[in-house]
């Protein structure tokens, strides 16, 4: 008879820094990991997550984890990230969001595409195999709960989780490595003609505990303020992710900011954003329920690892070159590896990874989080319900 262990929230983030904090320690001491530029919250997570699988299968131990704090913090982290939106940044970066945008749709058809020609193939039910295509690669998760459930087959949403499950693990594992084939192979460097405020110097910048505060207070702030904005957006029929409305809001603070030439705390922030990522990952992944991917039959297998050759190579070659395969093009690529699989934070974990070697792509941290915080989510949805009317 398996025990069960529930740990309340408190708990929770308790685990996931021990194994946040394991996973710092082996990366460092790892030169595989190093060389791979695997995220320290996916090294821990994923140790935690195949103990925790031994031990359910033992039947000895099973978790159950209170998530609360890792919605929280996924909060934080985007309403970080809306700070950096100042109209200066997004001038400089306008053409290139365009050009994501585009390949990030694209590749939303290419999986669908994918998802039906093999589904087809394996005379599977072309509902069941979309939920192997954008539904859980582009959308992760929340996606996935929320088109499935909208469709009456019982096995739908356990599937579908199992492959954004399965989406987040690998587009974790292969984004880093990815990014920095492409650096070392074209031997790309950054060239960033970086602002003051991103420039990277070796001045030593003091932590002002009077900033600090103010960076988080201004962070809860806009956190909550941005969750009334959600509650009108639904009032008007939109349907958006938790963090979007909180996101918009720091995007308003910032630019009021900048206009009344006001003083906000980047650094300190930015800190904040680091932080919030990192548990975030955290909790994420030590919550992984690794044995939804041995459930997974055969065919359904077939179908996600065709997945992940579209991707890698949609990303390799159309990806790279289309965002100019320079520098800035190999960092973006690891990034979409990310949310093209699973999720925008594991794209941010996966640039960060690559930037901590190789050196800041301003424009990669731009793009990547705009495209895939703001806009995909309702081009996917989009998609999916036009794949799934015509050929559900």
């Amino acid at each position: 008879m398996r025990y069960i262990i529930e740990l309340d929230m408190i708990q929770t983030i308790g685990i996931a820094v021990i194994f946040l904090i394991l996973g710092i320690k082996l990366k460092k001491k790892t030169k595989l990991l190093q060389k791979y530029c695997i995220p320290n919250p996916v090294i821990g997570g994923i140790i935690f997550s195949v103990i925790s699988l031994i031990l359910r299968y033992l039947k000895i131990v099973e978790f159950k984890f209170d998530t609360t704090l890792q919605n929280f913090f996924l909060i934080m982290f985007f309403t970080s990230i809306g700070f950096n939106a100042s109209f200066k940044l997004l001038k400089k970066g306008g053409i290139k969001l365009v050009h994501f945008l585009f390949v990030a749709v694209l590749l939303i058809f290419f999986q669908n595409g994918v998802a039906l020609i093999v589904g087809k193939f394996l005379n599977i039910n072309p509902l069941i195999a979309l939920m192997t295509g954008s539904t859980s690669m582009t959308g992760g998760h929340g996606t996935s709960i929320a088109i499935s459930e909208s469709i009456q087959i019982d096995e739908l949403k356990t599937i579908a989780i199992a492959a954004a499950t399965f989406g987040t693990v690998i587009g974790s594992l292969i984004g880093p490595p990815l990014g920095k084939k492409l650096i070392q192979k074209y031997d790309l460097k950054s060239n960033d003609k970086v602002d003051d405020e991103v420039k990277e110097d070796d001045t030593i910048h003091e932590l002002d505990e009077e900033k600090f505060a103010k960076a988080f207070f201004i962070l809860l702030l806009s956190m909550s303020t941005g969750t009334i904005l959600n509650i009108w957006f639904k009032k008007i029929g939109l349907q958006l992710p938790v963090y979007i409305g909180p996101m918009f809001i720091a995007a308003i603070i910032r630019n009021l900011f900048d206009i009344l030439y006001k003083e906000i705390p980047m650094k300190e922030i930015q800190i904040l954003e680091s932080i919030s990522l990192s548990l975030f990952l955290s909790v994420a992944l030590i919550s992984l329920k690794l044995w939804q991917l041995f459930d997974l039959a055969g065919p359904l297998s077939v179908l996600l690892l065709a997945q992940i050759i579209t991707i890698y190579v949609f990303i390799r070659y159309i990806t790279f070159n289309i965002m100019g395969g320079n520098f800035d093009a190999a960092v973006i690529s690891a990034g979409h590896m990310g949310f093209g699989m699973g999720a925008t934070p594991n794209a941010l974990a996966n640039m960060k990874s690559i930037n901590e070697e190789f050196g800041y792509s301003k424009l990669a941290f731009l793009v990547v989080p705009i495209v895939g915080a703001l806009f995909i989510d309702f081009f996917n949805i989009t998609i999916i319900t036009f794949f799934i009317q015509y050929f559900g």
